[in-house]
């Protein structure tokens, strides 16, 4: 069992789906994005995928954002958003090979996931979902196997210390049953049989915008600040089924800690290690 402190913070935000009528699966991933960044996560420790490009699609009435919300008060998409993989780049074999650390030898630090045996992960994903897979891109999945079998891959070979992983699509909660490592926090917007649902639809944009979960899920996070002490027990409870319509899903078991006394902060803050050192100026022969 791994000790309870940790020395620094990853997130993995993946948007599976591309074509304007997924917008929301867009801002469900930025939405997430956001909320980690304000909390101190900083962009070289943020893997962000996105399979489109919503900000620049043309059927966008208002070019360059990404709203998550009717009244369009919140641009989640900004003027500071750091997109590592975009587009076709977001594919199975990117993602199971960005967590694994089996990458080419060329490839850019921003799109390496770094981590080591002290990283806290966060691992975000949404799409379009079943039972026991994520669809990427309409063209391929992941499925729960695989994605168990990369996360064993990750503590074999000492890349995280803990990981709370977050899913929101249809099906959700199968893509956590599979899995087997140790020190891995699971929630999911829905039960196998159940879909996951959209919250509201922008008539200006005239598609939905965010999903169910992950609204209320940003809700939730715009009242964290850095050094709040809101436990992760909490944050399970997010989203009741009178707002989700489905069910929430929890896996816990293979997460060893008393999740009363987890800060959110250890997955959706930062740690920053600081080092004091102390130079004694040596005064005994110093004329006064």
């Amino acid at each position: 069992m791994c000790l309870a402190n940790h020395s620094n913070n990853w997130a993995v935000l993946v948007d599976t789906s591309r074509f304007w009528f997924n917008y929301r699966h867009v801002a469900n991933v930025l939405s997430i994005y956001r909320s980690v960044k304000r909390l101190g996560i900083p962009d070289s420790q943020i893997i962000l995928m996105v399979a489109d490009d919503m900000a620049c699609n043309p059927r966008n009435p208002s070019p360059a954002t990404v709203f998550n919300n009717a009244d369009q008060q919140l641009n989640v998409y900004g003027d500071d958003v750091e997109v590592d993989f975009r587009g076709y780049e977001v594919t199975v074999e990117n993602f199971v090979r960005l967590l694994t650390g089996r990458l080419p030898p060329d490839t850019p630090r921003s799109k390496q996931l770094l981590t080591d045996e002290g990283s806290n992960i966060l691992i975000y994903l949404t799409g379009h979902g079943g039972d026991g897979f994520l669809k990427f891109q309409d063209s391929e999945e992941v499925t729960s196997q695989e994605l168990a079998d990369a996360l064993e891959q990750m503590w074999q070979k000492r890349r995280y210390h803990e990981i709370f992983f977050m899913i929101d699509t249809c099906q959700a909660s199968s893509m956590y049953e599979k899995f087997y490592s140790p020190n891995i926090l699971a929630m999911a917007s829905s039960l196998v049989g159940e879909d996951s649902l959209s919250h509201h639809v922008d008539p200006a944009i005239g598609v939905y915008i965010i999903d169910r979960y992950t609204f209320y899920a940003l809700k939730f996070l715009e009242n964290v600040k850095l050094k709040s002490r809101i436990s992760m027990k909490s944050f399970l409870g997010v989203c009741p089924k009178q707002d989700c319509i489905s069910t929430v899903g929890v896996r816990i078991d293979l997460f060893h800690r008393d999740l009363a006394k987890v800060p959110i902060t250890d997955f959706f803050g930062s740690v920053r290690p600081v080092e004091l050192t102390f130079d004694f100026l040596d005064i005994s022969n110093t004329p006064l």
